[in-house]
């Protein structure tokens, strides 16, 4: 039952508009509401599962009528609050530091704090001034932690369309974001859906992914892809797709840095996401070297600390196999082979044998 400050269509589109604006102030670049429909999907999402392009990722086969059915996620929901947050800092380089191969790259979002916990207490602020405002609307926030097709979500509030990246675009923003939402009961106006993809002929993220994790436009191979491969992928990496990763040791912007549409990005003012630790600037044998205690006291708060200590140095060990070779980098890999894991130990073994052959 609604509050009777909201028994008309005047009092729940002010209250739309009052949503959008504290959600600028609360630091979101865009809100978007929609009344999603996602049944269209499950077929597809199926197939994809089907050709085990999800890699070892079994937990996004679970929950299925979740992942479609909105209100049995969060009963009673009516009305899911799409919202975007730039993460890119300015002072952060991109393409630069690809080319720099002795430097590490890692994905510009893990960079600072884990955005997880910054846009949960973002959203969950906004669900309680909404609160405040009429009461109880029964809501609940997520941020990438359950089965919710947030790109799909978004698309249909209108914020923009998933490109052949398989990532959502806008025309004002590129694809440098992140997603959330707030599924709520309450029946607030509606915005207009995204009806066009504006990709056209361009394949730019499709032809420049370092190990062709595409299979077609708007199909990704999770199993190729460096930031499944160095983030959710607990095993031995494929040689033939070692040498593709370059110094990429967390995560792949390539097909976002490629996009035409990248070009308009906006820099994020968020202090949570400013580099920390000297991630954006740190050589690659430095982080190798790093003990245990070291790794986790400077991924503490970060994104970086799901990958673990063990696939952190593994992820190291190969882009220091990509590196040019040094003396620094034999004798950081050389030294690090006596007490190796086996699996630390193939790729270790691997990065020596990269540079035994450039003599």
């Amino acid at each position: 039952m609604l509050p009777d400050q909201l028994n008309s269509p005047d009092a729940l589109q002010q209250l739309a508009n009052d949503i959008k604006q504290w959600a600028k102030e609360l630091g979101f670049s865009d809100c978007r509401i929609v009344d999603p429909e996602l049944e269209q999907y499950r077929d597809q999402f199926n197939q994809w599962l089907a050709e085990g392009y999800h890699g070892t990722m079994d937990y996004l086969a679970n929950h299925e009528d979740l992942r479609f059915q909105p209100a049995i996620l969060h009963t009673g929901t009516r009305r899911i609050l799409s919202l975007s947050m730039s993460y890119l800092p300015e002072s952060v380089e991109t393409v630069k530091r690809l080319k720099t191969p002795e430097k590490a790259y890692i994905a510009r979002y893990a960079l600072g704090r884990d955005y997880h916990k910054t846009i949960r207490k973002r959203l969950t602020q906004l669900a309680q001034r909404i609160e405040q405002a009429v009461g109880d609307h029964g809501y609940r926030a997520f941020v990438d932690s359950a089965p919710v097709l947030e790109r799909q979500i978004a698309e249909q509030a209108g914020m923009g369309w998933i490109g052949k990246n398989t990532l959502l675009l806008t025309p004002k923003a590129g694809s440098l974001f992140l997603l959330g939402e707030v599924f709520t009961n309450l029946p607030l106006p509606v915005d207009k859906p995204q009806t066009s993809r504006h990709c056209g002929s361009c394949s730019a993220c499709l032809d420049k992914c370092p190990t062709d994790a595409f299979v077609a436009p708007w199909v990704l191979d999770a199993s190729k892809c460096i930031s499944y491969l160095t983030i959710e992928y607990d095993g031995i990496i494929p040689e033939e797709l070692r040498s593709k990763m370059g110094n990429r040791i967390f995560g792949c912007d390539d097909c976002q840095l490629v996009c035409p549409w990248t070009k308009f990005a906006k820099y994020t003012q968020e202090s949570d996401f400013q580099p920390r630790h000297n991630l954006d600037h740190a050589d690659l044998v430095e982080l190798f070297e790093w003990d245990e205690d070291t790794f986790m006291n400077n991924t503490a708060g970060s994104p970086i600390r799901r990958t673990g200590y063990e696939n952190w140095r593994r992820n190291i060990a190969i882009a220091l196999g990509n590196a040019p070779t040094s003396e620094s980098i034999i004798q950081s890999l050389t030294q690090a082979l006596p007490n190796a894991s086996d699996k630390l130990r193939v790729h270790v073994e691997w990065a020596l044998a990269q540079h035994a052959a450039k003599y």
